[in-house]
């Protein structure tokens, strides 16, 4: 009477095939993309494809490693996602820190004064006057520097280290270690978990964010990659509307260009979110204990 079961075989298979059916759910749709941009231009156009690719066409995959904006975009892409990141990590940690410090006279108003900005923002048009009166307009800086400070990363930070011992901490004064020992040496290298899962969200946050660049960049040479998928969306988009304007000659000549837009449309997709993706599970083991320690109180 008192065999504890491990649970129903029959409850566990719906689980399981429920989990199934929404990582299908989850991973179709990129699996779609990957192989219209496999497929012949024509059966991609029309939809016919489902599981597989219909024929083998890497002429746009070609098209797009000889492209030296696309490139250029790439460069400047990773040159905001890797600034970016670090410098979030950076003003995180240091916002966080002095925060955890009981004694810190004024600590309750700091707290205040984060809170609200977090909640009450300015919109775009103060933001662009002060991009504007800082000199930044057109430079990369107007990218990277409203982005590399997030209040809600400051306070998981917080949350993070709140869960360390004071005991840590207290021993470690006791060892005559200040405060930049205490920081380097004892709160970071335990939140490594936190820290990755903040690196991420801004990796992703920067990868996929195009419209500061928009606003702000006004020349493609420091614009996203982001950016350049939008341009070839807007190029493909005129060209359904001109086709429907011009001559039987000229309109077919439209329409075979715009064979080779939409396949260069899907192989973007996935050459632009491959690097997302494959740095996943580098970080994947951080995120479960990295977000759930954060959010508890001991």
């Amino acid at each position: 009477m008192s065999h504890i079961r491990e649970g129903n075989r029959a409850a566990t298979a719906v689980i399981y095939l429920i989990v199934a059916v929404l990582g299908f759910l989850c991973l179709y749709p990129m699996y779609y993309v990957l192989i219209l941009s496999l497929s012949e231009p024509m059966a991609a156009v029309t939809m016919r494809v489902y599981w597989f690719p219909k024929g083998f066409y890497l002429g746009t995959y070609q098209m797009l490693l000889k492209d030296r904006e696309m490139w250029g975009a790439y460069r400047n892409t990773l040159m905001y996602v890797a600034s970016t990141t670090a410098i979030m990590l950076v003003t995180s940690v240091l916002g966080a820190f002095p925060l955890t410090y009981k004694k810190l006279i004024g600590r309750k108003y700091v707290n205040m004064f984060l809170l609200i900005p977090m909640y009450i923002g300015g919109g775009l048009i103060p933001s662009f006057i002060l991009i504007t009166r800082l000199g930044l307009y057109g430079s990369p800086l107007a990218i990277i520097v409203p982005s590399c400070f997030s209040i809600w990363n400051i306070i998981l930070v917080k949350s993070y280290f709140n869960t360390i011992p004071d005991s840590l901490y207290e021993a470690a004064c006791i060892d005559g270690a200040n405060n930049y020992k205490i920081l380097f040496n004892i709160y970071l290298p335990a939140s490594v978990p936190i820290l990755a899962v903040i690196a991420v969200y801004t990796v992703v946050g920067v990868w996929n964010s195009w419209f500061s660049a928009l606003v702000y960049l006004p020349v493609k040479t420091w614009q996203p990659l982001q950016m350049y998928l939008r341009r070839i969306l807007v190029m493909m988009q005129s060209m359904d509307t001109s086709a429907g304007n011009m001559g039987a000659d000229v309109a077919a000549e439209i329409i075979k260009m715009r064979l080779s837009a939409l396949q260069i449309r899907y192989s973007m997709i996935i050459f632009t979110t491959l690097p997302v993706i494959f740095s996943y599970p580098f970080f994947q083991k951080y995120f479960v204990k990295g977000i759930m320690l954060g959010s508890l109180k001991e």
